[in-house]
């Protein structure tokens, strides 16, 4: 950081150095013009710099040797200043990291003071049980860092509008492989996850016009049934019981009951966690056909099935009406912002054209790092290990909650969260797990309305460690006990 000091009376710049490590500024001191020895009116400008918010608390100054220089004054002079100043308990001098000002100074800004009674975001301190969240640790092995090191040594340029065309290409295998759907690399989109893939499809298909409506489940996943309403769309409700979508809940008729799309998670329900069956899956793609409506399969975490055999997408059974939604938010981290779509010819036409005038969602380099990382086989085998790791934690999970008294513990057929029904109070219990140090997540969020008529918890068990999951299950398992003796 460089700083200005002027001299009033000749308006001469001197400046220095100020060691912060994550900005540089100019910094103007203006020293009054007065009879007051020179150290005592640099004390009083710093001082006031401080006061003021301009120097932050830790921030580091130049040693005195170089500032003395740079004003072109004696050492001694800064040496007495800085002595002056540390003895006020504004500076604190540290071995081997030099003068900085004193990290406990803290509410002494006068001009911050407002911006400081701003209450900052609450975070949840202790262990947070968000669902969904997986599991990042030994992420970052050598076949990770390999295809970032590549891929940032020879930036790419990407031009076709739909995304790389090596990511597409690898996705598309990836698909093959690890969900039997043959899918064209042609028609796969590359997208900025699930909620901005989304987002992209609605676009498409309302040809930025035309109001849709779209059918979500209930309860169903809050954050993709938000997107909808949030540009100016209808959703509809469509029950869901524990073995996903009710195809009889579809309607039949014709006016404002038809819908253009379904959003719905045959692989695993979310946050029910059953899976759609033969007979549904059949029932709902021929009503998509009888009611040429669109079918989006948000198939956000698949990969991840504890029960059973794989279930191939819906989209490799009829690709004339299902456009597949994925992410790699579950595989790998939602840090990446990345994901696709699999959508039939005439929408990727569509797309191509919209995206020539939007550009690309996801920088070039994250697509072909993802690309590298997936042309080596790296995410199968990261998936086949992380298999056994969750598999292992909801063995867990239903060992400590699936046996609690006046509860029921949703299937776990899949995924990284798990579902506790009770009766009573669920801000009660939520309340009371917080209170303890663990975070979990109402069940009625996933209503997105006040009338759930069910009440729950649900927990992530795919980001801790078994540790520190079998310590927070504990606690869960006290509170709703508990909770069940006071509520009955």
């Amino acid at each position: 950081m460089t700083r200005s000091i002027y001299d009033r009376s000749h308006w001469t710049t001197f400046r220095f150095t100020v060691m912060r490590p994550d900005l540089v500024v100019e910094l103007p001191l203006h020293l009054p013009d007065d009879p007051r020895p020179l150290p005592v009116r640099i004390c009083e400008e710093v001082r006031g710099l401080i006061m003021d918010g301009v120097l932050a608390p830790g921030d580091h100054l130049p040693s005195t040797r170089v500032l003395s220089a740079q004003l072109n004054v004696s050492r001694g002079t800064v040496v007495a200043s800085y002595e002056q100043l540390e003895a006020e308990g504004y500076l604190v001098a540290a071995a081997g990291s030099g003068t900085q000002v004193n990290p406990d100074l803290r509410g002494l800004h006068r001009r911050c003071a407002a911006a400081a009674s701003v209450p900052r975001p609450r975070r949840h301190q202790g262990i947070d049980l968000t669902p969904g969240a997986p599991d990042t640790a030994g992420l970052a092995n050598s076949a990770w860092r390999s295809a970032w090191h590549r891929t940032c040594v020879n930036p790419p340029r990407i031009t076709d509008p739909l995304g790389s065309p090596h990511l597409r290409h690898e996705i598309a295998e990836h698909l093959r492989q690890m969900r039997s759907l043959l899918a064209d690399p042609r028609r796969v989109v590359v997208t900025g996850g699930a909620r901005a893939g989304l987002a992209e499809l609605i676009q498409v298909l309302c040809a930025g016009s035309r109001r849709l409506t779209i059918g979500v489940e209930s309860p169903g996943y809050p954050s993709l049934r938000r997107v909808p309403t949030a540009l100016g769309h209808r959703i509809a409700g469509l029950p869901t019981d524990d073995q996903g979508l009710d195809p009889a809940s579809l309607p039949t008729g014709g006016g404002e009951k038809n819908l253009d799309a379904v959003l719905i998670t045959p692989s695993h329900q979310y946050p029910w966690g059953g899976s759609l069956s033969a007979s549904r899956r059949a029932a709902v793609i021929e009503w998509a056909e009888m009611a040429s409506c669109w079918i989006v399969e948000d198939d956000f975490d698949s990969e991840l099935r504890h029960v059973g055999a794989p279930l191939p997408a819906l989209a490799s059974l009829d690709e004339a009406h299902t456009i597949l939604l994925g992410t790699f938010s579950s595989v790998l981290t939602p840090a990446l912002g990345c994901g696709y779509l699999v959508v039939p010819p005439d929408l990727a036409h569509s797309f191509a054209r919209q995206r020539r005038a939007t550009g690309q969602p996801v920088p070039a380099i994250v697509q072909e790092a993802v690309a590298d990382y997936l042309s080596t086989g790296a995410l199968r085998r990261r998936t086949q290990r992380m298999r056994q790791v969750y598999r292992r934690r909801r063995r867990t999970v239903i060992d400590t909650l699936g046996s609690l008294p006046g509860t029921t513990l949703q299937p776990i057929d899949g995924g990284l969260h798990a579902v506790l029904v009770f009766d009573g109070s669920e801000d009660d219990v939520v309340q009371r797990c917080r209170q303890k140090g663990v975070g979990v997540t109402p069940l009625s969020t996933y209503w997105g309305s006040p009338d759930a008529g069910v009440a729950g918890i649900v927990l992530g068990f795919g980001s801790h460690d078994d540790a520190t999951l079998v310590s927070a299950l504990q606690i869960i398992a006290g509170v709703v006990t508990e909770h069940g003796r006071t509520s009955s």
